[in-house]
């Protein structure tokens, strides 16, 4: 056995290791370091099969960005385990199953139906062109230079609608420090509001905070989550954490 073969079966037990944990972890912060754990050793076995773009590729950008994007996310939001009961769309699981089953099928065709070449390794593969680096770089920017300018522009596009999806138009000049400060104090409440998630059972901002009495603040509620949050609690008392 070649120092190769070690690298893939340590490398590839981690992986589905990795994999597993992603499905079995109850947290969603949990789910997020196990895909990570995952990614990185998907990176090592590229490194050994001497594709060192993809390498690091899968470090740099979906590792390193990415998931830790995801991950930042679902720490500041919070995402508990009962939200992923709660189906949004009636019969959606059932859709879902039904796609990933026929998605997996025509994997599966798609992989048996082509004949297996010989293989050849990427020295051959690269030696026009020398390095793995070199050789992908010719393919993208030369052979598949079209795809690659389309998928740009594709991405931009999506960054653009996201940006204008998210913003928020002003229709009346910002306040001032000193009108926010007199509109607080004749409220009522002069005090700072209770934080979302404060002696809750999640740090959610949409969940909202318990009084000392154990009833929720709806004024410590971003006005998007005030609504759900009032359908919850008619649902389902919160519960203060020990």
């Amino acid at each position: 056995m070649n120092g190769e073969q070690i690298v893939f079966w340590i490398c590839g037990i981690f992986a589905v290791v990795g994999a597993l944990g992603m499905i079995i972890s109850r947290k969603a912060v949990h789910s997020a370091l196990w895909v990570a754990f995952t990614m990185i050793n998907l990176a090592i076995l590229y490194f050994s099969q001497q594709a060192a773009f993809l390498g690091t590729t899968q470090i740099v950008v979906y590792t390193g960005a990415v998931m830790m994007l995801f991950l930042f996310v679902l720490m500041i939001v919070g995402v508990d385990s009962s939200d992923s009961l709660i189906e949004t769309i009636k019969g959606q699981r059932l859709i879902g199953t039904l796609l990933a089953l026929a998605f997996g099928g025509l994997l599966l065709g798609s992989i048996t139906s082509v004949a297996r070449p010989t293989v050849v390794g990427l020295d051959k593969a690269n030696e026009d062109y020398g390095t793995n680096i070199q050789g992908l770089a010719h393919l993208i920017f030369g052979k598949y230079l079209l795809a690659f300018e389309v998928t740009s522009a594709l991405l931009i596009t999506a960054a653009l609608g996201a940006m204008v999806l998210a913003h928020r138009e002003r229709w009346e000049p910002r306040k001032t420090q000193a009108e926010q400060m007199r509109e607080r104090t004749l409220s009522g409440h002069p005090t700072p509001l209770p934080n979302p998630g404060v002696l809750a059972r999640n740090n959610s901002v949409a969940t909202a905070a318990l009084l000392p009495d154990g009833t929720q603040s709806q004024e410590s509620l971003p006005t998007a989550f005030k609504a759900i949050a009032s359908e919850d609690s008619a649902s389902k008392p919160n519960e203060v954490t020990q």
